[in-house]
């Protein structure tokens, strides 16, 4: 009988072993996938903070500088030429002047224009210099478009068909406003005028003055 319960309890002590084990080797597999899980999730949260950092630096750093506007008035007429001196800013990725759009505004209305690749007299790349600039052949003959005039573009990045500019590239935007403000043949006197020139990504170049109380000269400083 002795011999019995001893056995018995030996039975016991087996399978208490055998079922302790199980559950070690079932919380090793738990821990396993859950550290797993977490390795992958945390891999993910890593890459997705380093391409949303990224991407908020080069939303903040790049951007349009409108650092000039010129004006040019014919004889006994409004504003019929205009120019947009634009650059990138400090630190700023390439821009593509074919997806910007320039807006301009008055107290009447809005006009949205566009750059167009495939346009006629819109381009000039003022490599072998320019005499009169409001003379150049880069005044679209359309409300919803802009020409591009070259001043510095060191790396010939800035081409008719890819007008891209980067680090140290200055352009003029040129704009035929008897086109773009048809209404009134042009920009009259005392006419307040705002917008922005405004790339694919980044900060956009402000644009904003108020025209002469009357026009007496040919070509005017607007900001």
């Amino acid at each position: 009988m002795r011999k019995i319960c001893k056995m018995l309890r030996k039975k016991d002590v087996g399978s208490i072993g055998i079922g302790a084990m199980i559950v070690f080797i079932a919380m090793v597999l738990v821990a396993g996938i859950a550290a797993s899980v977490l390795i992958q999730t945390s891999t993910k949260l890593e890459s997705q903070a380093m391409r949303t950092g990224q991407e908020t630096t080069e939303e903040v750093s790049t951007g349009i500088a409108v650092f000039d506007i010129k004006g040019y008035v014919p004889d006994n007429g409004n504003i019929d030429n205009m120019t947009i001196t634009v650059r990138p800013r400090a630190g700023s990725a390439d821009i593509d002047l074919a997806v910007v759009f320039l807006e301009l505004s008055n107290t009447d209305y809005k006009v949205i224009m566009t750059y167009d690749t495939a346009g006629s007299n819109n381009w000039n790349d003022s490599g072998t210099g320019v005499d009169d600039v409001f003379g150049v052949a880069c005044f679209p003959v359309a409300a919803n478009r802009f020409g591009i005039l070259v001043l510095e573009d060191a790396d010939g990045s800035c081409t008719e068909t890819n007008p891209v500019i980067n680090r140290g590239d200055k352009v003029l935007l040129c704009v035929d406003t008897t086109q773009s403000f048809n209404a009134t043949s042009g920009i009259n006197e005392r006419t307040d005028i705002w917008g922005m020139v405004c790339p694919e990504q980044g900060s956009p170049g402000v644009i904003s003055f108020t025209t002469p109380a009357s026009y007496s000269d040919n070509i005017y400083d607007l900001q």
